[in-house]
């Protein structure tokens, strides 16, 4: 729903585009899930996460994201009880292989939210994600669906 420069936007220089955020979870993803239970190589540069301004288009953002999740996912697929009890080394800290698994899902959920806030605040209005029982859905604004 945001168009590539609503992505970028910032309310002020200290806070997060929708942009840095989804580097942010494709790094966050790769590092804890890919490289952390899975054994890839860790090449992670935070910092630059939230220091890009864009502009990279949604559709980069998108396959990056993606891409990360779909990797992700093969890594999960694989593990058993052993690896979800095993300790790791992620970040400094040491935890078990289920701690990463409910950290990574947390951070995710998290910083979704903050998309969507972002998205609500430059679309301005409902994103129609969710619905009370007996509410009847209509198309709003850009297509999207919004509750009556």
């Amino acid at each position: 729903m945001l168009s590539d420069e609503d992505i970028w936007w910032r309310p002020h220089s200290t806070s997060n585009s929708a942009g840095n955020l989804v580097l942010h979870l494709s790094g966050n993803v790769r590092q804890w899930i890919i490289s952390g239970l899975g054994g890839e190589p860790d090449r992670r540069e935070r910092d630059k996460e939230f220091a890009e301004c864009g502009p990279l288009p949604r559709r980069a953002l998108e396959a990056r994201l993606r891409g990360t999740v779909v990797e992700a996912g093969k890594v999960l697929e694989e593990l058993g009880p052993h690896q979800l009890m095993h300790a790791y080394s992620i970040q400094g800290f040491r935890v078990t292989g289920l701690y990463v698994v409910a950290h990574v899902v947390e951070h995710f959920a998290y910083h979704t939210g903050q998309i969507i806030y972002i998205t609500k605040l430059r679309f301005g209005g409902d994103l129609g994600f969710t619905r009370l029982p007996g509410e009847r859905k209509k198309r709003g604004r850009r297509g999207g669906l919004s509750q009556v």
